[in-house]
């Protein structure tokens, strides 16, 4: 049988490299650390640390092997009595979540709304920036939770949850180019009209270019903008064709400030994807407001 206190044990003298301060932590008499760490070792039949002038140091071939999946497990067993302690009272403390703007109006808005109803206690900070730097957020610790368009690249420090959302990329124009209307036109055709694409270093705008390079054709935009609200505010005014996700346009389409460019061949389905932190400890707040995002995944 697995015992834990021998397990907790390694992990604070592995973290604090000393039989001393690992014994003060713990509050225990250093002679018990010391039999804690050989009964783990005869248990497992390896040396699990080296003596050092500069303390204990993990052994290469014990220690260090096992360090990581302890530390895993032990975050994991204190994040389950972390949740079971404040559902005796109710969630509280502040959730920072980072996203773009329009991930929190389409996505989210509605979310943190009830949320908020049943958890008023709750406080959020909303951290608003485009994908790559809403990524750059979570990993600093300057968020909790990131909300992105997909896809990304995998990162063995982040846990993913890719189907908060699916997006369905469009080709939308005004009644400036009326002749595309209810006709359905070649890729070919309409890279020859004034294009409003998103900016090349947003994942959207990568992921449109990606699939244009992956069926050889070449696209050059006439105008890239920063935001879908900008996007929008031009495309309607005639300033050219945008390529914009269809949810995020619904109510212009429906009013029919712009409308939709029927195409030979339709443009890939993305999502908006949730990112957590693999082995950070989760509040029961954060817990329960990211549930329904990963029982959809």
């Amino acid at each position: 049988m697995v015992n834990l206190d021998l397990y907790r044990v390694f992990y604070t003298v592995a973290k604090s490299g000393s039989l001393t301060k690992a014994a003060e932590e713990l509050y225990i008499s250093q002679p018990a650390v010391s039999r804690s760490i050989k009964q783990l070792e005869t248990q497992l039949g390896v040396t699990l640390f080296t003596r050092t002038h500069r303390g204990m140091q993990l052994s290469a071939n014990g220690g260090k092997l096992i360090f990581d999946e302890v530390e895993k497990a032990l975050n994991l067993l204190g994040d389950a009595e972390n949740r079971i302690a404040e559902t005796k009272t109710s969630a509280t403390g502040t959730i920072r979540i980072g996203a773009s703007d329009t991930i929190f109006e389409y996505v989210l808005a509605d979310k943190i709304v009830e949320f908020h109803e049943r958890f008023p206690a709750v406080k959020f900070e909303l951290l608003a920036d485009v994908t790559p730097d809403t990524i750059e957020k979570l990993k600093a610790e300057k968020c909790d939770v990131a909300f992105v368009n997909l896809p990304i690249e995998t990162d063995n420090e982040l846990k993913l949850y890719g189907n908060c959302m699916r997006l369905n990329d469009i080709f939308v124009a005004s009644e400036k180019f009326i002749e595309l209307k209810d006709v359905q036109s070649s890729l070919e055709t309409l890279k020859k009209y004034p294009l409003i694409l998103m900016e090349g270093n947003t994942v959207s705008r990568k992921s449109l270019d990606n699939f244009f390079q992956s069926i050889g054709i070449e696209i050059a935009p006439s105008i890239e903008v920063g935001s879908w609200d900008l996007m929008k505010r031009l495309v309607s005014r005639g300033m050219g064709v945008g390529v914009i996700p269809r949810e995020y346009v619904t109510k212009m389409l429906d009013e029919g400030v712009l409308f939709e460019v029927q195409t030979d061949v339709a443009l890939p389905v993305r999502s908006v994807g949730m990112l957590l932190p693999k082995h950070k400890s989760v509040s029961y707040a954060l817990h329960t407001f990211t549930e329904t995002f990963r029982k959809e995944n």
